[in-house]
């Protein structure tokens, strides 16, 4: 296999990995650690999350801070190992860290279901799904749930052999396959939304799966019923103020509702097990 350069955008780690929203004078004793999936780099993740967390803070009471990891499956471990307190995963990611160490999601983006897509350069000859055959994939990685899981089982379902190349965030996927430096690759609308205008526009939808529920906000079973209580009523609330609704729509949101964990079944039912080993540790 030709080896080729990989672009992955995984920002400054080390000064933008655990930042502090602007918690108000009452909330400044306690502080939460809210972790957000890293599908894009952790200069625009902070960029985007922060203000919302300022938001969400003021009105919950306590402290939100910022955090993050270098790449998906950092993010893995880290829930895996329950370093949030409260935190923004992916369907499947939820599915698995509600067993162990037991997040219990309590809202969810407002009006969105999830749904995988792949991106092809827009000059680029594939016109369909089986045009990809013989390929490499770029995938943002193994667990990501729309991005890769979905992809790739349809890509089986209907025996389109392709290999997989797992270049760190939805942002890397765009980047490489906008470059050229792989023919597709796979994402989800939001992510892609996300993107500069430029890079967009070099980018054509080829395919997008079904649709399911999508990413859960959880929290770890050490965080106390009210303080969670708190933050559903400042998330779901969120939305009445300009500023919140200004804060919503940088990380791409309309609003912020209540969830329950059944709600996350449908994602249950596809028994997927690409994260067995970490409920093992």
């Amino acid at each position: 296999m030709q080896r080729r350069t990989m672009l992955r955008a995984t920002g400054a780690m080390g000064s933008l990995a655990l930042l502090p929203a602007r918690p108000s004078l009452a909330a400044a004793d306690k502080t939460y650690v809210f972790g957000v999936v890293p599908q894009q780099s952790a200069s625009e993740l902070a960029r985007a999350w922060i203000p919302l967390f300022n938001v969400l803070s003021a009105r919950a009471g306590f402290g939100l801070r910022f955090a993050t990891a270098p790449d998906i499956p950092k993010f893995e471990t880290r829930l895996a190992a329950g370093e949030y307190d409260f935190a923004y995963m992916n369907p499947y990611h939820y599915t698995v860290f509600s067993l162990k160490p037991g997040y219990r999601a309590f809202a969810h983006e407002k009006n969105r279901r999830l749904r995988g897509l792949v991106v092809v350069r827009k000059d680029a000859p594939q016109q369909q799904l089986g045009n990809l055959a013989g390929l490499e994939i770029a995938y943002p990685a193994p667990a990501s749930f729309a991005a890769t899981v979905l992809v790739r089982a349809e890509l089986e379902r209907r025996g389109i052999q392709t290999s997989a190349q797992f270049v760190g965030s939805h942002e890397s996927v765009y980047l490489n396959v906008a470059r050229g430096r792989f023919p597709a690759g796979g994402g989800i609308p939001r992510t892609l939304q996300a993107m500069d205008a430029d890079v967009r526009a070099q980018l054509r939808v080829l395919w997008t799966t079904p649709e399911y529920t999508p990413h859960a906000i959880a929290a770890h079973p050490r965080v106390p019923a009210d303080a969670v209580a708190a933050l559903l009523s400042a998330m779901v609330s969120a939305d009445a103020t300009p500023e919140g609704r200004s804060a919503l729509q940088g990380v791409g949101f309309n609003g912020i509702e209540a969830a329950q964990d059944k709600q996350w079944d449908d994602v249950r039912a596809l028994g997927i097990k690409t994260l067995a080993a970490l409920l093992k540790e």
